[in-house]
Formats: C-alpha cells, structure tokens, sequence
C-alpha cells in the first residue's frame, strides 16, 4: 500500500503545485523602506577553472549595489583558488574571505564562517557551477518584505539544469538528471510549499533571514547534505519555507565517474538527516514527520530497491520466456507496479515541460535504467555511511562553454523586466 500511496501522492503533486508559485513581477516593487541588505555566501573548494566564470555571473545580479555584498570563502590551504579569485574582476561589492584550517573541512563549515561576518538581513548561497536569474534576488526581497506574519525563514529557488559545451558531457546521464531536478524543484517541492510542510532544501540558491539562521545555529558542519537537513530544522523552529520563480541554472554532474561520488554523498546526507530528525519526532509533528517520509524516507527506499525490483520483473521474464509460459506475476503487483512507473513518468514530464528541459519517449522508457544506478549510488552511500561518515565527496566543475541559448520564453521574461527596471 505503501507504493500505492506514493503514486497518488505524486499525482496529486502536480495538481497541488500547479500556479504554486506566485506570479513575479511584484519582485520589481520596491519593498517599504527600501531594499534589505543582502549577502551572498560562495564557499569554494578546488575552484580556480570555474571561479572567473561565476564571479562574472554573479556581477550580473540586479540588485542595488550599496545593499549588497558577496563573500568568496575559500580554504586557506586552496592557494589555486585564492590566486584565481584574487586575479578576477570583481565588482567592488565582492570580497575573498579565506576560511581558517579546521575540522571537518566541509561547505557548510565554510558557510558558518561566512555567516558570522555577513551584514546583510537576507543571506543567499551560491555553488561554483551556478548561473542565477539576475532578479533572484529583487523577487526573494519582496516576498520577505510582503510576509507579515514574519514566519517565512527559507525560500527555495529552483534550480534547472541546461547543457552547455563541456567536454565531460554524458547525454543518457544528463538528460535523466535534468528531469529528475525538474520532478524535485518544479512540481515536489512547489507541492509542499503550497501545503505548509517542510521539505529538504537544494544545496544552493536558498535565501534565508539571516537572524533567524543564526537562532537556529546555522548549518550542520558534520552533514554532508546540510541543506536538507536544515529545512527540516526551521521547520522544527516553528518557522516556514516557500518556493521562488526565478530559477538558478547549472551543469549536469557529467559520466557516471563524476556522477556517482556526487549521488553517494546526497544518499548518504539522506541517511544521516534522517537518522538526525527520527531520533525524536515530537519536534517535527505529524506533518512534519511525514513530508520528511515523503521525501528523505521516499527517496532512500526508492534508490534502495530500484535495481531489485527491476531485476525481479526482467528475470521473471526471461524465465517465463525461456519456459514457453505466461510470466507467473499477481495481477495486484503488476497494477501496483505499472501506476508507480506511470505516476513518476508523468511527475517528470509535467515538472519538464515547466523547466522547459527535453523528455521524450525514449528518455521515459530509459529512465528505469538510470533509476537502477540509484542503487548502486545507495549501496556506496550506506558503506561510506560506516566507514567514513563525514567524508566530503566534492563534486568536480569545469569551465562551460557558451549556453546553447535561452528559450524565447525566457528571453520574453528578460525584455520586460528590463523594462520594468528601467522605469
């Protein structure tokens, strides 16, 4: 029953998240009072091919310059890195803050440290391989500004992923991880918001209040995915978390050597933010407990079975085939079977379409294949879990080439928001 749950759950997903965003041209009214200071936390680690491109992308915020500040966290022992930043054009808002050496050298360590220096009121991250709206900023303000009730401690931008030249491309790989960040940011995450439940945030892209991070003592340095782990914390604070239009862009994690480190460390966070928050549920509630399930608990049991199950059916199969019989299969199990894959296929295409990412025939009929990786994924992440429980599986970056353009859509959206600035 559990499956079956899950596949209406998913279902109803995409009716709940349809127009759960709020439309964005309120981002360009100046809140009352004036635009909040805002700071920026980048924390780098083994950055210096990719650190001149984003310090480019992040000059092209639009947001007053006198309110903001951007601090580039760097390890101290990162000499490529420093030197990197240091030789870049950075606008005058943006400064190199270097992270002493200590334990566990991790982002949200670095982060923390960023934290105790930031001055702004709203405090945003950024990863290496981002290309954020421009307006992110201008529309995360505004709905802080328009919240009264001053119970909104998180938004969520989405994050999409958009292919650009790179030689370390992997097309089965990407094309499967583009929707699978469409599924999670378009339509899961939009869902929660919309109900009131907590949900775990992306590893970037999150704007915070920043004396309400602080009361709740920032990010878990020991927590290889401390971004889902805090959205459940705020959520324990008695504080809400809500969702953003304007999307924050990135490159696919490439072939499966690059891929597999970066998934293992995500499951392996799951493990550890699930063991964290189901020691005690009473600070959660009932809601609480079961968006937590819904996501974390949903995701490790999904990658924890793909590849069984999917071996299971294929065997079933073959032996059936090879004996000359009808493969010997419950009518329920089957049922059960095909709506779970219906409903995930469907939660991808819908939250695709409104990334504006490709999923066609032969990406769904794929995607069981790239489900099965997951487990493979899980079964590193639950070894690392014993062995190495903090250990950092860095994700690499490489510098990307020109993007392969923006959607006419999006290209609308930028025309008449300049406009709007100008006037």
């Amino acid at each position: 029953m559990g499956f079956v749950a899950l596949a209406v759950w998913r279902i109803a997903s995409i009716l709940i998240s349809r127009d759960a965003v709020p439309a964005p041209p309120s981002e360009m009214i100046r809140p009352k009072g004036g635009w909040p200071r805002y700071t920026m936390l980048i924390a780098l680690h083994d950055e210096a091919e990719v650190v001149g491109q984003l310090i480019t992308r992040l000059a092209k915020i639009d947001y007053p310059p006198d309110r903001l500040e951007a601090l580039l966290l760097l390890e101290a022992h990162d000499g490529a890195t420093i030197a990197a930043a240091a030789q870049a054009d950075r606008p005058h808002w943006m400064r190199i803050v270097v992270v002493p050496p200590g334990a566990p050298q991790t982002k949200p360590r670095a982060l923390n440290f960023g934290l105790a220096q930031a001055r702004g009121g709203l405090v945003t991250i950024y990863d290496a391989e981002d290309d954020p709206d421009p307006f992110q900023l201008r529309e995360a303000a505004a709905r802080f500004a328009a919240d009264t009730p001053r119970r909104l401690a998180c938004l969520q931008a989405p994050l999409r992923i958009r292919r650009r030249g790179c030689d370390h491309a992997a097309p089965f790989l990407d094309r499967q991880f583009a929707v699978e960040y469409a599924s999670l940011f378009e339509v899961a995450l939009p869902a929660l918001a919309r109900l009131g439940l907590p949900f775990p945030l992306g590893g970037t892209s999150n704007h915070f209040r920043a004396d309400v991070l602080r009361a709740v003592g920032g990010w878990d340095a020991w927590n290889v995915t401390e971004d889902a782990d805090l959205g459940f914390r705020l959520w324990r604070g008695g504080w809400t978390l809500g969702v953003l239009s304007r999307p924050t862009y990135e490159t696919p994690p490439g072939d499966l050597e690059l891929w597999l480190p970066q998934r293992t460390r995500w499951l392996k966070g799951y493990m550890q933010t699930w063991g964290v928050h189901t020691r005690s549920l009473a600070g959660l509630g009932l809601r609480g407990a079961a968006a937590l399930t819904l996501t974390l608990g949903v995701g490790l049991a999904s990658a924890a079975i793909h590849a069984a199950t999917l071996a299971w059916v294929m065997t079933a199969m073959l032996v059936a085939a090879t004996a000359g019989l009808s493969p010997g299969t419950p009518v329920f199990g089957l049922c059960v079977l095909v709506l779970g894959a219906a409903a995930a296929w469907l939660q991808g295409k819908i939250g695709a379409m409104r990334a504006h990412v490709p999923y066609s025939a032969t990406d769904m009929m794929a995607a069981p294949a790239y489900w099965s990786l997951l487990s493979l994924a899980f079964v590193h992440a639950a070894w690392r879990l014993v062995r190495e429980p903090f250990a950092w599986d860095k994700t690499t970056h490489f510098r990307d080439g020109e993007p392969e353009g923006k959607s006419e859509l999006e290209e609308a959206l930028i025309k008449v928001d300049a406009g709007r600035q100008a006037a």
